[in-house]
């Protein structure tokens, strides 16, 4: 997942609360629309899927949902101030260092829900 910074505790126990508070998935909009989240969001977004194209086509976007034997496709669900992405697990070392890298180059936040790992 990547998020704003802002957004989010900067303390481990009330950033994992918060996290957990994001994924239940409780925001009034789809979470599919690129227009709900942020502009580093969306930014992130175009340069991850250049690697990672979505299996979920979003709205609002001149996209092309990816084939779902590649087993680069991306699952993306788009919170106002988080993006959470599914990969496929042969693909976890390099989505790991994509995600990771993108987020500090547009100044949001990256955590590894699998391995419980912050970078703010």
């Amino acid at each position: 997942m990547v998020f704003e910074k802002e957004a989010a505790p900067k303390e481990k126990t009330a950033f994992l609360q918060w996290y957990e508070v994001q994924t239940e998935w409780i925001e009034e909009h789809g979470y599919d629309d690129l227009a709900v989240t942020s502009s580093s969001l969306r930014n992130w977004f175009t340069e991850m899927i250049d690697t990672f194209p979505p299996l979920n086509c979003p709205q609002n976007g001149p996209l092309v949902e990816a084939d779902l034997d590649d087993e680069r496709a991306a699952d993306y669900t788009i919170g106002c101030n988080i993006m959470y992405v599914c990969f496929s697990w042969s693909q976890t070392a390099l989505a790991h260092e994509t995600a990771a890298s993108l987020a500090a180059k547009h100044g949001l936040g990256f955590f590894d829900a699998s391995w419980n790992e912050i970078r703010s």
